[in-house]
């Protein structure tokens, strides 16, 4: 697939809005048949004595002879602003600068513009001057961090306007001591068109055979005459929530301008994740073959509770960010120096969490291993054809542990990474490029290994049981314990299950 997300950078028209000497409309174009009296320079303005208040700087996205299309999912734009060093005009210590934005938009070049949202923002500038602020060093450039600046969570126009106002107001206090302005740049970024359409594709695909599993899988468990045991229930909602992420509701967003998708695939996201962290946990307890009384979630509280606390956080944190956005496109809760720290912490404490969940994952695993390598001693005394199939049994079991160590740390690296790009835009230094098969390769690992684990885990309708063992002249009554499952019923769970469930009846 082509990478996932292009960055076009943008350049504002500075406009004078003569809507006093009764102009037409209130939109100003920045080229075209109806574009707007602009302005080279500042210098000019003060030549033709044209006031701050007067003037507008224009944005048309896309760039001339083209066209934005719904394919693009979502729309971010980021601001960078040229501000000139002038000694009587200084950049202020922590100074803000107030912007008042509108957003339109039409689908034809001859309709008029509607408006989307219309916002006053303010927005801090962050600011260094490398020379010293000499008469010399007039005219120089500050080297400013970007600014966020708008996020919209769907693309279902053609044609886009944005018009930026700096209003000046010395009594208020508003805009005075941000330097000398030149320029404002915008940079768009938006999801490829191919890039969505292979993305849409594999969903498309994934969504039956996940679907086809499941329903396979529970039909099995239905089948016994037990009830299901908390693993195989676990597994079932794993699936659930694999099925949930998959079904192709983006399609929806081609054919309707849905600006909350965005939000929805982050809740979507969250609920598989948290599904995810808290079945890794369940799984290596119950096969942990310890005295502690399993097969019962409440006997994991102390490592899902923590799990379903933090998801809930960064469901808040979403909606305080996403939420809004839906409502004024142009908010950030990066735009205050509070949203900011929350922000990070956010996500540095998440990273952290994540990390020292994965280091009591492998310690869960090494206990497992520890275990199953312990009943491996009493497989000698068996047959020859009993000991093949547990030997098979104990392989199978491992890899499948080692499987889920490596899925466990792709999730880790994954959900980091895609917290750091998205964010890069608004830190301002530090970037990652992610390519397309990162994000696609994920996704089918968590498929492929939701498949396997309903596959792998779906209850036996083989009985290696009482009749066979009963045969096998090699096999003891003390073996026979070691190997069965401490659910006495007819109907035991599954094979790999039955072995490593055990709890020791020595």
């Amino acid at each position: 697939a082509p990478s996932p997300t292009t960055a076009v950078p943008y350049m504002s028209v500075k406009c004078i809005d003569v809507r006093k000497n009764h102009h037409k409309t209130k939109w100003l174009m920045p080229w075209g048949p109806n574009h707007c009296d602009k302005l080279k320079d500042f210098d000019e303005a003060v030549s033709r004595q044209i006031e701050a208040n007067d003037i507008v700087f224009a944005v048309h996205v896309p760039l001339p002879s083209k066209e934005m299309s719904p394919w693009f999912q979502f729309m971010l734009f980021i601001m960078q602003l040229d501000i000139a060093f002038k000694m009587d005009n200084d950049l202020k210590e922590n100074a803000e600068i107030t912007l008042d934005v509108s957003l339109a938009y039409r689908d034809d070049k001859f309709d008029d513009w509607k408006e989307i949202a219309h916002a006053i923002e303010i927005r801090k500038l962050k600011c260094t001057f490398s020379s010293p602020k000499t008469l010399d060093s007039e005219g120089r450039h500050y080297d400013c961090d970007f600014l966020p600046f708008m996020e919209i969570g769907s693309v279902a126009h053609k044609y886009y306007l944005i018009n930026i106002r700096l209003p000046v107001n010395e009594r208020k206090g508003i805009n005075v001591g941000i330097g000398e302005i030149k320029d404002i740049r915008l940079v768009g970024i938006h999801q490829n068109g191919g890039f969505t359409k292979v993305w849409f594709a594999m969903k498309t695909f994934l969504t039956p055979s996940i679907l086809i599993i499941m329903i396979w899988y529970w039909r099995r468990i239905t089948l016994m005459t037990r009830a299901p045991v908390l693993l195989e229930k676990v597994i079932f909602a794993l699936g659930i929530s694999m099925t949930f992420i998959n079904i192709p509701v983006e399609w929806f967003s081609i054919g309707f301008d849905w600006t909350w998708m965005l939000l929805f695939g982050d809740i979507r996201q969250g609920i598989f994740y948290a599904m995810l962290l808290s079945f890794w946990i369940i799984f290596c307890g119950e096969h942990m073959m310890d005295q502690n009384e399993r097969n019962r979630l409440s006997g994991y509280w102390k490592q899902v509770g923590p799990i379903a606390v933090g998801s809930f956080c960064l469901f808040i944190f979403d909606m305080c960010e996403r939420g809004v956005q839906l409502k004024n496109p142009f908010y950030s809760i990066w735009t205050t120096e509070v949203g900011t720290e929350l922000a990070m912490a956010f996500i540095i404490v998440a990273g952290i969490c994540l990390c020292l969940y994965f280091l009591f994952l492998c310690f869960m695993v090494f206990q497992v291993f520890r275990n199953i390598s312990g009943k491996q001693s009493s497989l000698p005394a068996m047959s020859k054809a009993r000991r093949l199939h547990y030997e098979g049994l104990i392989f199978r079991f491992k890899f499948l542990m080692l499987i889920t160590l490596a899925c466990a740390a792709m999730t880790v690296i994954f959900f980091i990474v895609s917290q750091v790009t998205e964010g890069h835009w608004k830190w301002g230094d530090i970037t990652i490029q992610v390519n397309s098969a990162f994000f696609t390769g994920i996704y089918g690992m968590w498929n492929l290994y939701v498949f396997a684990l309903m596959f792998l885990y779906a209850p036996s309708h083989k009985n290696y049981g009482e009749d066979q063992s009963n045969g096998d002249l090699g096999v003891n009554s003390g073996e026979e314990l070691q190997l069965t499952t401490t659910i006495t019923h007819v109907d035991g769970p599954t094979e790999v299950y039955k072995l490593a469930r055990k709890e020791a009846q020595e």
